[in-house]
């Protein structure tokens, strides 16, 4: 499992022209599964993610949690975290889980971030979507389980 996170002042998602989703300050979440990803897996990533110090407190320094600044979190599917582009100039997404189990590992992902942080806002699982944000910082970590869960 890969994630994108940056924080952000804002983001939103706009799906055929429409808004969709929106929020405030918090986290921008790009995910992508690959074939080895299990719930197990999920969970330990939402923990991680949950328990990063990564906002600015009154002195400036990286002390607080998205939970200790009332942040909001935005959850976009994202297949092309998993490319390959070793072979040539067009990706390979052969490493990315098949859209059928990945669809139902992110809507897994979904309501476990729920059932621990609250409400999130997402985008729609296959759609094309336009992901709009204010990056604050800007302040990105990419977070890769193969690493993190050796």
């Amino acid at each position: 499992m890969r994630v994108v996170l940056t924080t952000v002042l804002n983001a939103s998602v706009t799906i055929d022209g429409q808004l969709y989703s929106k929020i405030d300050r918090g986290f921008c979440l790009l995910v992508g599964f690959t074939h080895t990803d299990t719930q197990a897996i999920v969970d330990k990533m939402i923990d991680k993610i949950l328990a990063l110090r990564v906002f600015c407190d009154d002195r400036g320094l990286t002390n607080l949690s998205l939970n200790d600044v009332n942040g909001q979190i935005m959850s976009v599917s994202q297949f092309t975290l998993y490319a390959d582009v070793t072979g040539g100039r067009r990706p390979s997404f052969v490493n990315a889980m098949k859209p059928d189990q990945a669809k139902e590992l992110y809507a897994y992902f979904n309501k476990a971030l729920e059932a621990k942080h609250g409400p999130i806002a997402t985008g729609i699982f296959g759609a094309d979507m336009k992901v709009s944000s204010v990056n604050d910082g800007p302040f990105t970590i990419v977070l890769d389980s193969e690493e993190l869960f050796k």
